[in-house]
């Protein structure tokens, strides 16, 4: 099987992705850039979420699933005006990803961060999150944003309360870590 992130793009379709790629913010902090995932990215994110990384986040998921939700995910750009964002140190080398997302069952805009192996244990994260909730209180100036963490993932919920989210109930058996608009001004 031939995959698209494998194959050259057309000149039509490039220039459609750069389009894209252009509308997307950049966000960058001292250590990473948030950025517009790219076709190239879905490696990594396969990566994560085909294998055993992913049990807080209903995985593994085949490739199809997991091709399926990455365009889902990046299409939230387009219909929802916040998204996807790959997350790469400052020479682009992925790290993982962050998201401003609105699934359904979610009951209010979710922040959502997943990292490869490699990238966890030395701040990224927390330095990611903190820059994508600061982007969605302040810029997008969304009416709120949560985390739904499963409760027995230690990690994320680390990552939730050192940027200052709240621990505030569950729903359908998450834990929902609360941000507010304060924190990131």
């Amino acid at each position: 099987m031939i995959h698209p992130w494998n194959t050259a793009l057309s000149d039509p379709s490039q220039i459609l992705c750069n389009a894209f790629c252009a509308v997307v913010p950049v966000i960058s902090t001292p250590r990473t850039i948030l950025r517009a995932p790219r076709v190239s990215d879905f490696d990594a994110w396969f990566g994560i979420v085909g294998s055993k990384r992913a049990l807080h986040i209903g995985g593994p998921s085949s490739e199809a699933q997991a091709w399926f939700d990455f365009g889902s995910n990046v299409a939230n750009w387009l219909l929802l005006g916040h998204g996807l964002w790959t997350v790469t140190t400052l020479g682009d080398d992925t790290l993982g990803f962050v998201m401003v997302d609105f699934e359904p069952g979610d009951a209010e805009q979710e922040l959502g961060y997943f990292l490869c192996e490699a990238a966890e244990g030395h701040g990224y994260a927390t330095e990611a999150v903190r820059a994508a909730r600061d982007y969605a209180l302040n810029q997008l100036q969304l009416p709120s944003l949560v985390s739904y963490i499963a409760p027995d993932n230690q990690r994320s919920a680390a990552v939730a309360a050192r940027i200052g989210a709240v621990k505030d109930g569950a729903l359908d058996g998450w834990d929902i870590w609360r941000h507010h608009p304060k924190e990131g001004k």
